[in-house]
Parts: structure tokens; C-alpha cells; sequence
């Protein structure tokens, strides 16, 4: 997908085993806490929390943790410890720009690993605004293309409401003003097309590329972000 979640393509790139599953599902969880604090916990009138257990349960997220993750963001669970959503711009392999969200309940210990993962893959990080410019925010679906009928999928997304659309992989790429995305969601939703995936992202303004050394050293990084427990999403601008 364009602006690029890798923590979304993780399953596509390495098989996920017992470890990683429980890192995945710890992301998941404090996503739902944090929407659930700030919405309540009814998915039906949060649609940010309908975003992340969604997410969750594609992930085949067990309910219990989903439950619990939910109960602990309105505050029927008391576990003491407040979990934060902090983006950090940084600079990795061939000055790609990168927003890297977190969700940490110890700011200093996620800051510290983060700029250690960078600096031992050639990346930096910078101060906040030096990379966010190059990136606007707006509303992704990604709708599973059936049967190839891609030009009608993508006549249904307009008349939905997207703004633009790519395709890629079998999966139409929409884009829509984030104040739109439910909207839209929905909508595709009502025209019985399947969603793979739904949310706001950070799309780059102007893209770069890398030479094949730095893309190995990249793809490293990336790896290493993902496996932090703390790192919820990676945006960049190639």
C-alpha cells in the first residue's frame, strides 16, 4: 500500500511463529485500549475501535485478549499503566524519510530502542517536523478484487466516495479525506465488496527510490522495527 504500513505486510513477508504471534497481538491490544479510551468501548458508536478489532481479529486475535484489551482502555481493567501513541521521524538507508508510530506505555525505553535500532542500521532520528511535511494524512481501504473485474470494483469505490484509487496485487487501493473513511467504508461494504484492510495513514507528498545497497539495508531496518513490541506502524516515501 502506498505510504506504506509495513507493520500491515509483516504476515506476507516471514512466517509468524509463537513469538511473533504474541508481539503482533500485544500491538493489537494496545490499539483497541487506546481506541476504546478515547471512544468507549462499543464498536458500533467507535469507529476506530471497529478499525482495530477488525484488524485484531484478521489477525486471529483470541476474543478474550480483544475483550480484555477493551476493558482495560474504559477502565473496568486496572492494570496501572497508560499507554501513549508517539510518532517519531527519522531518516533511514539513503535519507528515506520515515514516521514511525508507537504505542508505549514507557516513552523513554521505546525512544531509546528505537534510536538504537536506527543507528545500527544507518538511520537517524530527526526532530518532529524535519520529515512529517513530506506526508499528508488520509483514509486507506484495501478492497480484495474479485473475479479481476478491476474496473468495475474500481467504478464501485468511486461512486463510494474515494478520492483515488491504485491497484496492486489483486487489491484496489483507496484513498478518501480522512473525515471520509467510515463513509466510504461503509459503503463499500453495503456493495458487498470484501475489505482487506481500512484506516488513516501517512501518505508521502514525493517519493524517492534507493539504490539496491541501501534497499537491503532498509528491508533490515524495517525488519528490526517490526519486531518491537512498542512500533505500530511504519510510514515512508518510496
Amino acid at each position: 500500500m502506498s505510504g506504506h504500513s509495513h507493520w500491515a505486510g509483516i504476515k506476507h513477508r516471514k512466517g509468524i511463529n509463537d513469538a511473533k504471534r504474541g508481539t503482533i497481538f500485544t500491538k493489537h491490544g494496545k490499539l483497541i485500549t487506546i481506541a476504546a479510551r478515547d471512544g468507549g468501548g462499543n464498536p458500533d458508536m467507535n469507529f476506530q475501535l471497529r478499525l482495530a478489532i477488525d484488524r485484531a481479529r484478521a489477525e486471529n486475535m483470541p476474543k478474550e485478549n480483544i475483550d480484555r484489551a477493551i476493558k482495560r482502555g474504559t477502565g473496568e481493567l486496572k492494570d496501572g499503566a497508560t499507554i501513549e501513541e508517539i510518532i517519531y521521524e527519522a531518516y533511514g538507508p539513503g535519507q528515506v524519510a520515515m514516521l514511525i508510530k508507537t504505542a508505549t506505555d514507557n516513552k523513554n525505553r521505546t525512544l531509546g530502542e528505537i534510536k538504537t535500532i536506527l543507528t545500527k542500521t544507518g538511520g537517524k532520528l530527526v526532530p518532529a517536523g524535519s520529515v512529517s511535511f513530506l506526508f499528508k494524512r488520509v483514509g486507506n481501504i484495501n478492497v480484495q478484487v474479485l473475479n479481476g473485474d478491476l474496473y468495475e470494483t474500481e467504478m464501485q469505490a468511486i461512486d463510494a466516495g474515494a478520492e483515488d484509487t491504485v491497484f496492486s496485487d489483486n487489491i484496489l487501493i483507496v484513498y478518501t479525506h480522512p473525515e471520509e473513511l467510515q463513509k466510504v467504508k461503509d459503503g463499500l461494504e453495503q456493495k458487498g465488496l470484501k475489505i482487506e484492510d481500512a484506516g488513516l495513514i501517512y501518505s508521502p507528498v514525493q517519493k524517492t527510490t534507493l539504490n539496491e545497497p541501501d534497499k537491503i539495508n532498509y528491508e533490515k531496518l524495517l525488519e528490526t522495527l517490526d519486531d518491537q513490541s512498542d512500533v505500530q506502524e511504519i510510514y515512508d516515501n518510496l
